[in-house]
């Protein structure tokens, strides 16, 4: 009997419940120092003096570390290479690292930071992305033109990237149109906030790092290392202990690198952490956009083109995925609706800001946000009913969306459905004192494409290990999914097969958990090994059994024949069999995902071109609005989700409630704020709200299973897409309780109350 489908409990759960797993903040290693950045306190001037000679001097002090020991720039996925780890001769945001220092004690490192003498000389900061565009800027990289791009792309001063797509006839079609709508929208940053902060510990040995670190993506933090510090790709070791959460900001390298230099230097293991500050104020949050949308419309609701333009903000430099991906934008604002005409374009500005990076769901979020605000608007002006308009320009299965991509196995009417099923559309109760108001939202997502290999081998006792890196980050991905699907390729309980720790010596190359992709991309390369290692079981219980491998079943831990359960031989025995006539039996599998058609010559820019393993979902949301104070609560939640195949419907349902609660706290509170001198104000959980158990609606929750025939078993990601419409859904229940539109994220009480007022003045 199968284990796929089945609810079966993580196996790293118990050590996590009785506190026994070790995190990477926990680890420790004989003899360790203790290592502290200095980090700038402006967000743009030129470095005139910076003397590390009194700290190095210092009791306790064993290192200390500048940009002279670190010569390379890097950039996340290397698609733009601007960054350096230490600021050289300019400083571009608040916290860029100065020096880092490795010390016997932290109040030793502490003391030698405080004793570098640094000189400045002030520049005038460049916070606003809109600003950074501008004519005349002063440039934040006036070396722009010298940095080395994994692929040409359109740069321009402060314009770090830009990605557009332009397909049909827009102007056509916005001069024959009946209605032509236009709006403008506007979305903050939002923290990743993981339990653990960033950490890691490093050595160097045999002139080599050996870097432990609680990462997501230990492949991109290996070549981020090497680039930096100007080693060999292969002279760096990460090893991947418990995470505690990540989010997306754990995909690039933020600490292991300063770890790395001091050990070199030191000869001794160097250990750093985070504190809660350094943790909201320096490791890449969810960037800030600005989105404006321009739509022509027939009478009868039918959407004949779209114009858009997202300005993102990058910060300082390229460290995170928002360069990377700029074009997804394009997909989300045109991937679930059709329109025939598109002409998007979506640039990444640098300010002198803390840079931004990876946060479950990308771009996704907020262009969903503006491109659903800007429906209902649509819907109000032709004096159309709201789910009407959506449904009547639905992507379809065999439907065309922006890229030209063809999606025959679209469902959203489907996922349509199955909401209406559990929530039929129309008017909330009545309820004194609280206005009321519903939305339903679909959406079309992606699953991350990368690459995943994996090796499978059998045990002398019949039992299994996988050895991979991919990094379990809480999802279930690693601890149940991969699992569950080597049980079932070789008939096993899942008790009997095991994953060893995530380790780049070890492991083959994996894209990281990111993107939905573990289950997906590792999944696949398991199964490809379980397949291979299958037929070489088949092959030698063939000789033992004297039956044709054709004929021959795994189940309950033996191999037998088909129809005749008293022909069988233990696991064990075939595996000992095989040791000593063909050797041990192991294999590797790999995957990369298929290539999918889509229209190349619409986009430029583009690094993010098609969704790989398309997902299709619904959300609905009832809301409450309390005239009086604002406070909005969101009173029922609705998800419709396609996962391809559920490999383990609990974990499923566990990341859709984890993600619509993320999106909540995106929506109505969380917000990490700029000040005018460019620091991040919200530099601890004091200030910055994140919603909690008292915060999270009632969710009814739809799997649906509409298998992807290149995924594992049919499986597509599961764990990203939850939180992509949620903003969406809530501001347009809001919008329909308060009887008008917030085009501005979060909607705390304050703006929740401006809305209220400024309708009542009209």
């Amino acid at each position: 009997m199968t284990v796929v489908g089945t609810n079966v409990r993580r196996a790293d759960g118990t050590d996590k419940v009785r506190g026994a797993a070790i995190y990477g903040m926990d680890y420790t290693e004989p003899g360790q120092l203790v290592a502290k950045v200095l980090r700038s306190h402006v967000p743009a001037a030129n470095i005139v003096e910076l003397d590390t000679s009194k700290a190095e001097s210092m009791p306790g002090v064993r290192a200390v570390a500048t940009a002279a020991d670190a010569p390379g720039l890097s950039g996340m996925f290397f698609v733009l290479k601007d960054q350096s780890l230490f600021a050289r001769d300019v400083i571009r945001y608040v916290g860029e690292p100065l020096a880092a220092v490795a010390a016997d004690t932290p109040e030793q490192a502490d003391a030698a930071l405080a004793a570098i003498d640094v000189v400045l000389e002030p520049l005038e900061p460049v916070l606003d992305v809109e600003q950074s565009l501008a004519e005349g800027t002063r440039l934040i990289h006036p070396d722009w033109e010298t940095y080395e791009t994994l692929v040409p792309g359109p740069r321009d001063g402060n314009l770090a990237w830009e990605a557009s797509l332009e397909r049909g006839d827009a102007d056509a079609a916005f001069d024959g149109a009946d209605v032509i709508i236009e709006d403008e929208f506007r979305t903050q940053r939002q923290h990743q906030t993981s339990i653990e902060p960033h950490a890691a510990v490093a050595r160097y040995e045999h002139g080599r790092y050996v870097v432990h670190t609680p990462t997501q993506f230990p492949f991109n933090v290996r070549g981020r290392i090497a680039e930096l510090l100007g080693a060999r790709i292969s002279d760096v070791r990460v090893i991947v202990p418990t995470i505690g959460g990540g989010f997306g900001g754990k995909l690039d390298m933020m600490l292991e690198p300063f770890a790395c230099i001091l050990a070199r230097k030191t000869g001794k293991p160097v250990r750093i952490v985070n504190t809660r500050r350094e943790e909201q104020a320096t490791c890449g949050p969810r960037e800030g956009a600005v989105v404006r949308l321009r739509t022509a419309v027939s009478s009868d609701g039918t959407i004949l083109a779209q114009e858009g333009r997202i300005i993102s903000d990058n910060g300082a430099n390229s460290s995170g995925e928002t360069v990377a991906c700029a074009n997804v934008a394009s997909l989300v604002l045109g991937g679930t609706y059709r329109i025939p005409n598109a002409r998007y374009v979506s640039q990444v500005a640098y300010t002198n800001t803390p840079p931004t990076a990876a946060f479950r769901g990308v771009n996704g979020p907020y262009c969903v946000y503006a491109q659903e605000m800007h429906f209902d608007h649509i819907a109000r002006e032709l004096g159309m009913d709201r789910r009407d308009l959506r449904l009547r320009n639905l992507i379809r299965a065999g439907d065309e969306i922006v890229n030209g991509q063809r999606l025959d196995d679209a469902f959203l009417a489907q996922a349509m459905d199955r909401v209406e099923r559990i929530r039929p559309w129309g008017p909330p109760k009545e309820a004194n004192g609280t206005l009321r108001g519903i939305a339903v939202v679909p959406l079309t997502w992606i699953t991350n494409p990368g690459p995943s290999g994996a090796s499978v081998k059998l045990e002398e006792d019949g039992t299994a290990t996988i050895t991979c890196a991919a990094a379990e980050i809480g999802t279930g991905a690693v601890a149940t999914g991969i699992r569950q699907i080597v049980a079932d390729q070789l008939g096993l309980r899942f008790e009997d097969v095991q994953v060893s720790p995530a380790d780049t010596d070890t492991g083959s190359y994996d894209h990281g958990a990111q993107g939905s992709r573990t289950t997906f991309g590792m999944g696949n390369a398991a199964q490809d090994a379980a397949v291979k290692v299958r037929d070489q079981l088949l092959d030698v219980a063939a000789g033992m059994l004297e039956a044709s491998a054709a004929d021959l079943e795994l189940a309950d831990g033996t191999v037998r024949v088909q129809g005749a359960p008293d022909k069988q031989v233990p696991l064990p025995a075939v595996v000992a069999t095989a040791m000593f006539s063909q050797g041990p039996i192991v294999a590797s599998g790999q995957f990369a995902a298929p290539p999918v058609p889509f229209d190349a010559g619409c986009m430029a820019g583009a690094l993010f071109t098609s969704f790989t393993a398309a997902t299709y979902h619904a959300h609905f949301a009832e809301v409450e609005v309390d005239p009086d104070t604002g406070k909005v609560t969101v009173s029922r939640y609705v998800v419709a989700q396609d996962v391809g195949t559920a490999i383990n419907p609990h974990m499923i349902e566990g990341q859709i409630q984890g993600g619509v609660l993320q999106g909540v706290g995106y929506t109505l509170f969380e917000n990490l704020r700029i000040g005018d001198n460019g620091d991040v104000l919200d530099a601890g959980l004091e200030t910055y709200r994140l919603p909690t158990a008292v915060d999270a609606p009632h969710i009814d929750i739809e799997i649906l299973e509409n298998p992807c025939p290149y995924g594992p078993l049919g499986a597509k990601g599961a764990a990203e897409p939850s939180i992509v419409p949620v903003a969406a859904v809530i501001a347009c229940a809001v919008a329909d309780a308060i009887g008008t539109p917030i085009n501005e994220l979060p909607l705390t009480p304050f703006a929740v109350l401006r809305a209220l007022r400024s309708k009542q003045n009209e």
